[in-house]
């Protein structure tokens, strides 16, 4: 069966003028109609303004004429809008009812606290961290570096606290560095040029110093101090006590219950710096601290001075409070050892008496901070 146009009744695909073949015409041919009711010849619309009783529009196809006027509505439909949308104005919001939410005073604080997700201090509670906070290093203010800058700074007797030198340094004035500081018994520590570009990215000539922040006391003086002024002298000295806040503890610990002076080793011990300084609560720069690079002579020192060598290790068999506990009424010097090795064997065998603090629970030792403060106490006692 032959299909046709519902319109005028050719069959499709015909060209629908006189003489033409019938076919389907190529679209985009001159005179193909490529719009509604593709196949009928291309007839130009009028130019001017369309009326609505124009002929024109008897030519138009139904979906032609649906959209020829307003978009497919009538003028009829476009004033009824009009109307609904000016009756919508006159009618109340939805939630207008509802009282206004006060104005708050940004600048009074009456904000409700949200923690933060993140924080410096780590991960919230219940979440495993996904990074590890690396160790803050020194300040642009606490160090110096630079080969000339270094060896001034240790001719003209400035208190440093250490002195990084690369490993196989090939540079004369590298010696001259290397030997001053020896002779003002700073450590030294020779370390890969890595480690000294961690702690700055200027030129530092494969040398930097570390500033103390505090200012060292010559051991002799301040025993000498002591007996002059009529006091029993009391030394805290600590042997490979790394831990910055322990040392911290112990220097706010000695420092209340009047201890004259913390000495310590040139190497092996506790890098005294702002950590240090804050755990201590302050107590670093008011008690002295002494630094001998050999800890065997300055213990040799303080007992020729008159000082009773007394260990705290949790090895001795005398018990503080009890009484074969010995006599910590006169000057004394208490060592004490790092949690994981102890008292050196060396120091033992100079020690005039040994003595532990008594433990009741299940754990065999405290926290050399906490010793500290216990062994301290009982010497305070003693003295009335």
């Amino acid at each position: 069966m032959e299909k046709r146009n519902f319109r005028d009744g050719r069959p499709l695909g015909s060209g629908g003028g006189p003489g033409r073949p019938s076919g389907p015409r190529r679209p985009g041919a001159p005179g193909a109609y490529n719009g509604p009711g593709q196949g009928r010849p291309f007839t130009a619309r009028p130019s001017g303004p369309r009326r609505d009783n124009d002929d024109f529009n008897d030519d138009l196809t139904p979906d032609e004429r649906r959209y020829s006027d307003g978009g497919g509505r009538s003028s009829d439909d476009r004033d009824r809008d009009g109307d609904d949308r000016d009756r919508n104005q006159d009618r109340p919001r939805y939630g207008s009812d509802r009282p206004s939410r006060p104005e708050r005073d940004r600048d009074s604080g009456d904000r409700p606290f949200r923690p933060a997700q993140y924080s410096k201090t780590g991960p919230p509670p219940g979440r495993k961290p996904t990074w590890s906070p690396r160790p803050a290093g020194p300040a642009k203010d606490e160090m110096i570096f630079g080969i000339r800058p270094v060896q001034e700074a240790l001719l003209a007797g400035q208190a440093l606290e250490r002195v990084f030198v690369q490993r196989e340094l090939k540079s004369p004035l590298g010696a001259d560095v290397l030997e001053a500081a020896k002779r003002m018994h700073v450590p030294v520590q020779e370390v890969p040029i890595e480690k000294l570009n961690a702690l700055t990215r200027k030129n530092h000539q494969g040398v930097v110093a570390l500033l103390a922040v505090i200012d060292y006391a010559p051991l002799d003086e301040v025993i000498t101090k002591a007996f002059e002024e009529g006091r029993t002298p009391l030394v805290v000295v600590l042997d490979r006590v790394t831990d910055v806040r322990n040392f911290g503890s112990i220097a706010r610990s000695a420092e209340v219950l009047g201890a004259d002076a913390l000495l310590i080793p040139t190497r092996g011990g506790a890098q005294i710096n702002g950590d240090a300084v804050k755990t201590s609560a302050g107590a670093l720069s008011r008690l002295p601290v002494c630094r001998e690079p050999n800890l065997k002579d300055a213990l040799r020192y303080l007992s020729e001075a008159g000082l009773r060598i007394v260990a705290c290790t949790e090895k001795a068999a005398a018990t503080l409070g009890h009484a074969d506990a010995p006599d910590l009424s006169g000057p004394i010097a208490i060592i004490l050892g790092s949690e994981e090795d102890g008292i050196s064997p060396e120091y033992l065998r100079m020690a005039d008496a040994e003595v532990k603090i008594p433990v009741l629970g299940q754990i065999g030792s405290l926290n050399v901070g906490v010793a500290a403060g216990v062994a301290l106490y009982e010497v305070q006692r003693q003295r009335g």
